[in-house]
């Protein structure tokens, strides 16, 4: 048996033997951080990790000194993995570490599976490294800023030998860019390109080629500021469906909202394509997103952007986004956000969604086993509904903001708790008596 294989077979046997779903995407994804870091070992509750352990699996979450143990524990050159990311009794350990990344669900993989560590210096290429993955550098600014505006963008790019396409182009607003024009570009380069695609705003400064993209071999990667705030002057798309999907969302909600703020629009594209499709999203290191003050200071910095001090430009609206704060913080959807979204073999437009309550005083594998249990029972009995939508709802105001978002859908609702037993007919049951916006409540007691 080859290593290659070995290191298969014992992760699949230690996924199996602790009951672990993970779809294609994050299997990957956890093989590829075997191989650069070492054996995975699952996380004991109450003990430090062995210092062999290169991936740290957690599949639940620790107490407060728990979670100090375990974070005062980790070498640096490891990585730890949550397979039930979308769990929010995980956020307190994820805001200790720094997030690498996340992959979403699907029917075969019901979880968000988070992935983070210490730094990123492990993962990230070594200095002067160079790499063979394609890559291609695009961006575009307002034609009214004229011909020099990325010019140092493009013969630093010509130095480091990297392709690019860098336009200006026609903007409604003179020298304003709207979000669903500069999608737009990104769709065209998509079209035209058969790369992986980086885009950098033209008037970005590149201080080395920027390679932890495309090592990385992800769908999208960017930067999130101040951990919440998705800023797309970084924004790196691999060559898949799944990537392609982001960006047809982005531009779809850009061009129905002109007036919103781009990072708010690609907020709304990825929690939506994370929902649909397991989406392997990278978070980008501050190298990658710095900021002009950070040029010369002790930070390491691969790509500095023209921010203003107050990096007002990142979010115009500084009460944006509030509700979702807490989740992208921990890398998951919000409650008010649908955890996954399940399309069936019917014909029927209509929809159902699946509120889960109560999770937060339900341990981690029980609201795991929950979620499966609805999934499961969609994908066998469908009940004629056309999709699936699952919300977790840790808080009473997020119960009412699902339930809302429905009703204004004319999705049906039922709401369930993670210690309830669920009929295999759930949706077929339901299904028989539909009127949209009813709410079926499951009832029953904790055993």
């Amino acid at each position: 048996m080859t290593q290659a294989a070995g290191l298969q077979v014992n992760l699949e046997q230690l996924l199996s033997s602790n009951g672990i779903r993970l779809n294609a995407s994050q299997r990957r994804r956890l093989k590829w951080l075997v191989e650069r870091l070492g054996g995975a070992t699952i996380h004991q509750g109450g003990s430090a990790p062995a210092r062999n352990s290169g991936v740290i699996i957690v599949l639940e979450p620790p107490s407060g000194p728990a979670a100090e143990i375990l974070y005062r524990s980790l070498r640096t050159d490891c990585a730890l993995v949550i397979p039930f990311g979308e769990n929010p009794a995980f956020d307190f350990l994820k805001s200790k570490l720094t997030d690498f990344g996340s992959i979403g669900p699907s029917i075969d993989g019901p979880h968000e599976m988070w992935w983070g560590g210490i730094n990123w210096r492990a993962i990230a290429p070594d200095d002067g490294a160079r790499t063979d993955a394609p890559l291609r550098v695009v961006s575009c600014y307002p034609r009214a800023y004229g011909d020099d505006h990325a010019r140092p963008l493009r013969e630093t790019l010509a130095e480091f030998g990297i392709a690019h396409d860098i336009a200006s182009i026609d903007t409604a607003d003179g020298d304003c860019m709207r979000a669903s024009e500069k999608t737009a570009f990104i769709q065209r380069m998509w079209r035209a390109h058969r790369e992986p695609l980086l885009f950098v705003e033209a008037d970005a400064t590149l201080n080395e080629p920027p390679l932890l993209p495309s090592n990385l071999d992800c769908d999208v990667a960017l930067h999130k500021w101040n951990r919440w705030e998705m800023s797309a002057r970084t924004l790196f798309l691999g060559r898949s469906a799944a990537a392609e999907a982001l960006l047809h969302n982005w531009h779809h909600i850009a061009t129905a909202y002109p007036p919103v703020w781009e990072g708010y629009l690609l907020d709304q594209a990825w929690s939506l394509t994370s929902s649909q499709t397991p989406l392997d999203t990278v978070w980008l290191a501050r190298s990658y997103h710095a900021p002009a003050e950070d040029a010369g200071t002790p930070r390491h910095t691969s790509i500095i952007h023209n921010l203003p001090t107050d990096n007002a430009d990142l979010g115009p609206d500084a009460e944006f986004g509030i509700a979702m704060r807490t989740a992208r913080r921990a890398s998951r959807s919000g409650g008010r956000d649908s955890m996954i979204v399940l399309k069936s073999q019917a014909t029927a437009t209509d929809a159902i969604t699946v509120i889960m309550r109560d999770i937060a005083t339900s341990d981690a594998r029980e609201v795991a086993a929950s979620i499966e249990a609805v999934t499961g029972a969609f994908a066998a009995d469908c009940g004629g509904f056309g999709r699936l939508e699952l919300s977790l709802c840790p808080w009473q105001d997020d119960i009412r903001a699902a339930k809302s978002a429905a009703r204004t859908a004319n999705n049906q609702i039922i709401e369930i708790a993670p210690w309830q037993a669920l009929p295999a007919d759930l949706f077929r049951t339901v299904g028989q008596s539909r009127e949209a916006g009813s709410v079926v409540v499951m009832a029953g007691q904790r055993g």
